[in-house]
């Protein structure tokens, strides 16, 4: 057994960004997670990290500094959403944007010191539709995008792959790395003719320096463990080669069967299998160091089961 734990970012500043009882990104997300990781006796075993905000300079690895003075001084003058209604709009949205990103640093930060293995970090708003110059898809500031330049930045790390197996295809992310042969993405995503938000196409494998460092699974509706696993096989073999220094996941678990925003049919086990075979890439390349960034998952009860089972592999020693 290891001997360093399994990292949770969490804290209520988080519950604060307000979407409205309609909205399914809602703060009972968070909740729900919590309160399914304490009645399992799992809350006490994680090393609880408490977020911090994050500092302008480092948003502006990733965003605009406009976009960023827009998404302040539209919190402040009390819009109602940023860019597109989905992305709605409470007094402490920015705030709560900045522990976001701000949380998970500190996760990579305990990871690269050793204080933890692994880290899961249950944040919102989530991140992984946010461009550069403009939020998306109930997203603000892309999370791990900014976590992956703050590893090179800040940890010298070469080498970064970001595996995003949100059922949404993690359009801002692959954005803004298709250039970067040092930013590998991978999105696990429902087939793009038929969800949002439209992007994500096999054919997309990046430009430039970066063409071949970018690789898309749309999955058709119905897709399942199988068809998932098939496509972690062709994930492994690219590790292979590429040899990544550092994991971090787009974990959205709005891919289960059980979800209302789309039509894939993962279960809770079989987010076990996917977190095993990413774990086991981290282990083989990367010493292990892997944190994972809470992305979607709309029903409440599927989304605290997946987590669960998600944290139960990480914690595995």
């Amino acid at each position: 057994m290891r001997l360093a734990e399994t990292g949770l970012v969490y804290g209520d500043i988080y519950l604060k960004h307000d979407t409205g009882p309609q909205h399914p990104e809602r703060p009972q997300r968070l909740s729900a997670i919590i309160e399914t990781l304490d009645a399992a006796g799992l809350l006490d075993k994680l090393l609880r990290i408490e977020p911090a905000p994050a500092e302008r300079s480092v948003l502006e690895l990733c965003h605009t500094s406009r976009y960023i003075d827009e998404f302040k001084s539209a919190v402040e003058n009390s819009e109602p959403f940023l860019n597109t209604p989905e992305c709605v709009l409470s007094p402490a949205t920015y705030e709560a944007s900045l522990c976001a990103v701000g949380g998970v640093l500190k996760g990579i930060d305990n990871v690269i010191k050793g204080k933890v293995g692994n880290c899961f970090c249950a944040v919102r708003p989530p991140g992984h539709h946010a461009e550069s110059y403009r939020a998306m898809g109930f997203c603000f500031l892309n999370n791990v995008a900014i976590a992956a330049k703050y590893l090179q930045k800040r940890h010298s790390t070469e080498r970064i792959v970001v595996i995003d197996w949100d059922v949404h295809h993690g359009n801002g992310t692959q954005y803004m790395f298709d250039k970067d042969p040092t930013i590998y993405f991978v999105s696990f995503h429902q087939d793009p003719s038929s969800c949002y938000p439209g992007t994500g196409k096999g054919s997309e494998t990046g430009y430039d320096q970066g063409k071949g460092f970018t690789q898309n699974f749309p999955m058709p509706a119905g897709a399942g463990e199988k068809e998932y696993l098939e496509a972690m096989e062709r994930v492994e073999q690219a590790m292979e080669k590429f040899r990544p220094q550092f994991v971090l996941i787009s974990a959205g678990f709005d891919a289960h069967i059980a979800d209302p925003l789309a039509h894939v049919s993962l279960t809770a086990r079989g987010y076990e299998e996917l977190s095993r075979r990413i774990k086991r890439i981290a282990e083989d390349h990367a010493e292990g160091r892997l944190v994972s960034v809470l992305e979607g998952g709309y029903d409440l009860k599927a989304l605290a089961e997946s987590v669960e089972n998600h944290i139960r592999v990480l914690m595995e020693g």
